[in-house]
């Protein structure tokens, strides 16, 4: 992905759609975490104490490669249907390497590609 100044980051706990912002076409780079909702479910059922430090490791893993895939913006919308945002922004508010770029969280519910890409589109035209 090129480096430009503003990123739309559509994410939930298995994959990530991160969305350039740009006067042309969009392009689209997918993160896909190593963590399925099966593989959850399942660790979730069992509640071992091993089982939820790999699935914190794998999504830490996760939300690291999509830190890298954003650190050189200016301004990232963060959104999705669940907690995965948070958590992710929580992460990158602890590194020094982040603190120049405006954050923004919306929460909303799972969206095809074309209704993301609306999003975006309408939430950096406004702004």
């Amino acid at each position: 992905m090129k480096t430009t100044k503003k990123l739309g980051v559509w994410m939930d706990h298995s994959m990530a759609h991160l969305m350039e912002f740009t006067s042309k076409h969009f392009e689209i780079e997918t993160i896909e975490s190593k963590l399925s909702n099966q593989e959850k479910i399942t660790r979730l059922a069992k509640s071992e104490n091993s089982s939820f430090s790999k699935e914190k490791k794998q999504l830490l893993d996760y939300y690291k490669k999509i830190g890298e895939a954003i650190k050189n913006y200016k301004r990232v919308i963060l959104f999705g249907p669940t907690d995965a945002k948070i958590e992710l922004f929580d992460l990158l508010s602890e590194d020094t390497r982040f603190l120049k770029i405006k954050f923004e969280i919306k929460n909303t519910d799972k969206m095809t590609k074309n209704q993301q890409h609306t999003f975006v589109k309408e939430y950096f035209s406004r702004a």
